[in-house]
């Protein structure tokens, strides 16, 4: 039976790690692409942060970039291609020797939050021994069965994404007409708009990805 699994990476040379402990409030996700080659070092990565210019100046010094090229900027947003160095520590190839998807991937705290599709325990293990040959430290946040999840789900989620969008729902943000607004919610959670919109527009996407977008991939 296939299984949906969340984990927790971190290594120093695990990519752009050295940029998240440069800048702590930079928020980075990976640009899902509809065909992978296992040999790829180069990467599309959507990154949110204020400031463009601090945010290249880190990674230029990041050991992990060798490589990045800007496709876009929009406020506080951008969407770069970054080429992994030769010393950069994946995890990606080993998902897809097991016949693996990563469906998400986003930065938390100084690593990665990764959920990946697989096709049984046995992959989840073969990615298990092979984050401890590499040295990389992996925890299993989430794991469930796809057929039958049983008992309470996160469904994707993040802690902060499940308790902004309980306090948004909670406060109104979602009814029509909305009895709150973000900034409502940004004083509730003790957040800035920013940051909330980011949670909210993240839990949201997360929802979709594993239940409508799920059993579309299904079908």
């Amino acid at each position: 039976m296939s299984l949906t699994a969340t984990v927790y990476i971190e290594h120093d040379m695990i990519a752009l790690v050295p940029t998240l402990r440069t800048l702590p409030a930079v928020h980075i996700e990976v640009i899902s692409r509809g065909t992978t080659n296992p040999g790829d070092t180069f990467f599309p990565f959507l990154i949110e942060y204020p400031d463009r210019s601090e945010l290249e100046g880190a990674l230029e010094e990041d050991p992990t970039v060798e490589e990045y090229n800007l496709i876009d900027w929009t406020e506080e947003t951008g969407i770069y291609y970054i080429e992994h160095a030769p010393e950069v520590k994946l995890i990606s190839t080993v998902v897809t020797d097991v016949n693996g998807f990563l469906v998400h991937t986003e930065t938390q705290e100084q690593g990665w939050l990764v959920r990946l599709l697989l096709p049984s325990r046995a992959a989840l293990n073969t990615i298990w021994e092979y984050a401890r040959e590499e040295d990389i430290d992996m925890d299993v946040m989430e794991i469930y069965g796809n057929q039958d999840a049983g008992g309470e789900s996160s469904y994707g989620l993040t802690e902060e994404q499940k308790t902004t969008l309980r306090v948004a729902f909670g406060e109104g943000y979602f009814d029509e007409p909305r009895s709150a607004s973000l900034e409502d919610i940004a004083v509730e959670m003790d957040l800035s708009s920013t940051a909330t919109s980011g949670r909210l527009r993240r839990g949201m996407r997360n929802l979709v990805a594993t239940t409508i977008a799920a059993d579309m991939k299904r079908e």
